[in-house]
């Protein structure tokens, strides 16, 4: 049996599902001042009826890192920086508290000029007056070697609550993109751990004895243990379980545009061929660069509790913002829910405080009711339509990447919508009329995130690098690292990429029978010295990609 936990910005929804279908489910509102009474509400509503000796897995997902990071209310982060020549780290500056300090190692992982102890220990001295307590800390090149961020972290040593360590993040190199997720992992460490915390105590304080993951970014889970120190792998997870959501309810095989409208904002997702794209040089996160390989999605600020403005002309307006629930579950704002009550599209709660707020808006500006719940309701699909056609254009202008492969040449055109969320009826019709196109709403549509992060798999990525004239061989992502004879080949390479990942992940509490590694691409060099080879430069990359687990696909897919 699976629980599937998913903690959104305006509700927290709760599912079980077992070999025979969805047994429980259950949606409250999130109460961001106390996540852990918010997630007891939910379980404990869900687990009414059902043998908690059963649940053995718990996954969840959260827009909780991904909402600090929006909200700028993520913790100050000290980063110490070493580049080398050629490189200016001024350039990737994040934060107020960046300090650069000479040092450099090549690009084989050979140390050329030793970090400048004076720099390190001033550096470190500033950021303890500043009172940083989480530090970042990236040298160029700390996937072949990680020597230099070693030493840095052990002189930063008592003085931080938490370090990220630039080569503990993923294998693959750029500078740039290693420093801004090395600081993303610091600012949203605390917050995370916080909500990671709650969520251990709920779990155990409802007697349930499961395996513990959280949803990444790219559509798979992690253990929750591990997240604490990798809390970065974790933003856009609520989008995420989006789309797990519609490939565990749904048959997609087309081109495809996935809506998921929950109170505060509708996420976006586009399928190839019935595939997810993914952005597999990683996110960006406030216009810097990361390496977290994640689903390609886009969030706009339309959701059932957008507030209603308007403006002068007669202009009506639907959010960015919400100013708490709507009218009709209570709030004292009137939001776009109440302009579906109106128009008798939906019949959500307290349909006549809906109706009182659409009238006393329409009357203070000289409206007709009705023409202002209506310009609402066209507001709001024109800006997730035209949204839509933003993001579809954005992926044709480059090469489009699916959680299976790149396909070449490939131009995404969309022939079918699924749309989930609280308010997806609602919007299916008019959806449906704007974007011309066939809209799909599942069964359990209102709780399909918590679908989608049930029934998610366990997933990684790692980087295999092999230098033969060295002897070495790494794998940054997990550790790895150990000595290679002077013929390694590439197929040996390809062999052990799987082994160390395969045997990483069953050490993490795996219990998927159907994990597969594979290949997803692999290079081996020769290196030149005067006349002669003297020896190989190998990089494979290897991965178990996202899916939902195998066993329950055909129990849920006639649910759509």
């Amino acid at each position: 049996m699976l629980l599937g936990l998913d903690v959104g910005g305006t509700h927290t929804d709760v599912v079980i599902i077992d070999k025979t279908g969805i047994v429980a489910t259950d949606k409250v509102k999130t109460n961001h001042n106390d996540l852990l009474e918010t997630v007891n509400r939910g379980i404990e509503n869900a687990v009414k009826n059902v043998n908690r000796d059963d649940i053995e897995r718990v996954n969840l997902s959260t827009t909780l890192s991904t909402n600090a990071i929006v909200e700028g209310k993520t913790e100050n982060v000290a980063v110490l920086v070493s580049a080398g020549p050629g490189v200016d780290p001024a350039n990737y500056r994040l934060g107020e508290y960046y300090y650069s300090i000479t040092g450099s190692i090549d690009h084989r992982g050979t140390e050329i000029l030793p970090l400048n102890t004076k720099e390190t220990d001033s550096a470190l001295k500033a950021a303890k007056k500043a009172g940083c307590k989480v530090y970042a800390a990236i040298t160029k090149f700390s996937t072949r070697n990680p020597a230099q961020e070693n030493r840095l972290c052990e002189k930063i040593g008592s003085a931080a609550d938490f370090i990220t360590p630039g080569h503990m993040l993923s294998g693959r190199l750029s500078f740039p993109r290693r420093v801004a997720t090395a600081y993303y992992n610091s600012a949203v460490w605390r917050q995370f751990n916080a909500f990671a915390e709650s969520v251990e105590k709920s779990i155990n304080g409802f007697g349930i004895k499961a395996n513990l993951n959280i949803l990444k970014a790219d559509g798979g889970t992690m253990p929750l243990a591990v997240s604490k120190g990798l809390p970065v792998e974790s933003i856009l997870s609520g989008p995420a379980a989006s789309v797990m959501g519609i490939i565990a309810l749904c048959q997609v095989t087309r081109d495809s545009v996935l809506l998921d409208i929950g109170g505060t904002t509708t996420d976006i997702a586009i399928f190839a061929s019935g595939a997810p794209i993914i952005e597999p040089d990683g996110i960006s996160l406030n216009s810097a660069a990361t390496l977290v390989r994640a689903l390609r999605t886009k969030s706009i600020g339309i959701g059932g509790d957008s507030v209603l403005r308007v403006r002068d002309g007669g202009v009506v307006s639907v959010g960015p913002d919400r100013l708490g629930p709507s009218l009709a579950d209570g709030g004292a704002a009137v939001a776009l829910t109440d302009a579906f009550n109106f128009m008798k599209i939906d019949s959500h709660g307290d349909v006549n405080a809906s109706a009182a707020g659409i009238a006393g808006l329409a009357k203070n500006n000289g409206m007709k009711p009705n023409d202002l719940a209506k310009k609402a309701i066209d507001c709001a699909v024109g800006a997730i339509c035209d949204a839509v056609r933003r993001l579809v254009d954005e992926i044709n202008m480059k090469p489009v990447y699916t959680i299976h492969e790149l396909l070449e040449g490939k131009k995404v055109a969309p022939e079918q919508v699924y749309v989930m969320g609280g308010p997806a009826k609602a919007f299916s019709k008019r959806l449906a009329d704007a974007l011309r196109l066939p809209v799909n709403v599942p069964q359990n549509y209102a709780v399909a995130n918590a679908i989608g992060a049930a029934l998610a798999r366990t997933t990684m990525y790692i980087e295999l690098l092999a230098d033969t004239e060295k002897g070495r061989m790494i794998i940054p992502d997990i550790g790895v690292s150990r000595d290679i004879p002077a013929g390694y080949s590439l197929e040996e390479a390809e062999a052990d990429a799987k082994k160390y990942l395969l045997g990483h992940m069953k050490k993490t509490d795996v219990a998927d029978r159907h994990i597969h590694a594979e290949i997803l691409d692999s290079a081996s060099f020769n290196m030149v010295q005067g006349y002669d080879t003297t020896g190989r430069n190998i990089r494979v990359r290897c991965q178990v990609k996202p899916g939902v687990l195998h066993e329950y696909n055909d129990v849920l897919r006639n649910l759509c």
